[in-house]
């Protein structure tokens, strides 16, 4: 027997756009179905853009759950384009609203996004490092996962996860790429080569608010901001886009590294954020005969976290030592975290174990529907 259009459309709401993260059926992407005396299936598919660089992944998507079909003898895959007012219907479908102006979903009444600002006091400390590896730990045990690389000027996130392809336009909403399962956004993605951004306060925060609010970052668990060092425009910025994040502060062992992070997580009394807790790295360097070097000096971390649990007047615990590891280097270089090319090492252990804390924290009220109403 030969399959029926209709259980070709079911297999194939089994596949995904890599893009939007939803079924091509769902998004009206298979715009036709024919079904050849010889078994044969035609599918026409419709791409957001002619210049849609998901074909290869979509025909062999497609192909794969057609050939699933009872009866189905092979599959040809053809693509079109979508329609300026198709386009407009699928911005409005993903976004859920009609309005002209994008809003940031994350600030939204029954959002349930956890977002976490790793911030640092100074630069060279593996701010980044950090925030890529907890996205990939995150990621990897199944969570939805967004980072928004929110440092301008030092751009580093989409080297870290080894992501090269470029975000998608669709009218004016942007298609973040993924690396790793993360979805990521970085101006790294939109300037060419290795140019750099000369941007100041204004420009700054209108990048933060694009980011946040203009990229379909689909129905995230958690999204993370890999905040440039120090106080100055971003960190203000994200208290005013997104005062639900929390603030995760990163620090080396080093007296001069402590004291200047603990006021960039003072900063989060001046933007009313909370902040979550505090992570060394660079803690210790294992050696050969199992003793550990302190490089770097001893109990920065903990004074962090003691100062600012002072300084806020609520817990701010050290939620992670991470110990220095060349695989950890090499992993940033390749673009593959060591969390997945080495997982068993120390410093995997230590990320890996503070993105399920992460994870895992219990949720409040805050944010969520309690389904009452007034009699």
């Amino acid at each position: 027997m030969l399959p029926t259009p209709d259980a070709v459309r079911t297999a194939l709401s089994a596949v995904n756009d890599p893009e939007l993260h939803r079924p091509i059926t769902e998004l009206g992407m298979v715009e036709r179905v024919d079904v050849g005396d010889d078994g044969v299936v035609d599918v026409l598919v419709l791409l957001t853009t002619a210049g849609c660089p998901m074909r290869e992944r979509l025909t062999s998507d497609v192909t794969a759950a057609v050939r699933g079909v009872e009866g189905a003898r092979g599959a040809r895959v053809r693509f079109g384009e979508m329609t300026p007012e198709q386009r407009s219907a699928l911005t409005v479908k993903l976004r859920g609203t009609t309005g002209a102006a994008p809003t940031i979903r994350f600030n939204e009444p029954g959002n349930l996004t956890r977002v976490y600002a790793v911030a640092s006091g100074k630069g060279g400390v593996g701010k980044s490092s950090v925030t890529v590896n907890l996205a990939a730990a995150m990621a990897a045990d199944g969570l939805r996962v967004g980072v928004l690389d929110a440092d301008v000027h030092g751009f580093s996130v989409p080297r870290l996860l080894g992501v090269t392809a470029k975000p998608t336009r669709v009218d004016s909403m942007i298609l973040p790429p993924t690396g790793h399962g993360v979805r990521v956004i970085s101006i790294g993605m939109f300037v060419p080569g290795n140019e750099p951004v000369a941007w100041r306060g204004p420009m700054l925060h209108r990048a933060l608010q694009q980011f946040a609010s203009e990229v379909f970052w689909g129905d995230l668990d958690v999204l993370l901001l890999d905040l440039p060092p120090g106080t100055g425009d971003i960190a203000i910025s994200v208290g005013q886009l997104l005062p639900g994040a929390e603030v995760l502060v990163v620090t080396t062992p080093q007296a001069a590294a402590a004291e200047v992070a603990e006021r960039a997580g003072a900063v989060a009394a001046q933007t009313s954020q909370k902040v979550v807790g505090v992570v060394e790295n660079m803690s210790w360097l294992q050696l050969p005969d199992g003793q550990r070097l302190e490089v770097f000096g001893s109990g920065g971390g903990q004074r962090v976290a003691d100062s600012l649990t002072e300084r806020l007047g609520a817990p701010v615990p050290l939620l992670a030592r991470v110990p220095l590891d060349v695989t950890l280097r090499e992993g940033g270089d390749a673009g593959v975290p060591v969390v997945l090319s080495d997982p068993d090492c120390p410093a995997s252990t230590a990320l890996r174990e503070l993105a399920r804390t992460l994870a895992g924290r219990p949720r409040g009220l805050a944010g969520r529907k309690l389904g009452l109403s007034v009699a």
